[in-house]
């Protein structure tokens, strides 16, 4: 097989416009239901949500409901809490899926390679020792083994409730 057929991934390849905080989907995704933006958590001043196009199966985002660019901009209170709901994520995460690792981070800014520069949000990536095979490093593609919402739902199902 040399092509994978993946044309979800159109609306993302081909946009290279950088949303501003008119058309912002980290402003949208939390008025819609959790189901529909994939929003796996809410917290006070940040939620978590998978990330549209994913780099790995169970790909989270953690972003503040404001809208704010960079991450010095974010308030104390923004700070700390996407810090604890970082936490927490990892923690669903290995216990959901069994994953062995993360890679965790922001890319600040659209030179950075922020997809979404205008606001502010953290990525949070799941690792397995199986996850980098042949698929990827050969065909230049990742293969994810569950619907986004799938995923989505059992995150938010062994998400702690306080």
């Amino acid at each position: 097989m040399q092509r994978l057929w993946v044309p979800h991934r159109m609306v993302y390849v081909a946009d290279h416009r950088q949303p501003d905080h008119s058309d912002c989907p980290f402003c949208e995704a939390p008025k819609r239901s959790d189901e529909d933006a994939l929003i796996v958590a809410r917290g006070k001043t940040a939620y978590v949500l998978l990330n549209l196009f994913p780099y790995n199966n169970g790909h989270m985002l953690v972003c503040p409901y404001r809208h704010v660019s960079l991450y010095d901009d974010a308030t104390d209170e923004e700070v700390a809490e996407i810090a604890a709901l970082t936490q927490t994520a990892m923690r669903v995460a290995r216990e959901v899926m069994g994953c062995q690792g993360f890679n965790i981070g922001m890319n600040q800014g659209a030179i950075a390679g922020a997809g979404v520069a205008s606001h502010l949000h953290q990525h949070i990536v799941p690792r397995w020792s199986s996850d980098a095979n042949f698929f990827p490093i050969i065909a230049k593609t990742k293969a994810l083994p569950q619907l986004l919402g799938d995923v989505r739902a059992s995150l938010a199902a062994a998400w702690p409730h306080p």
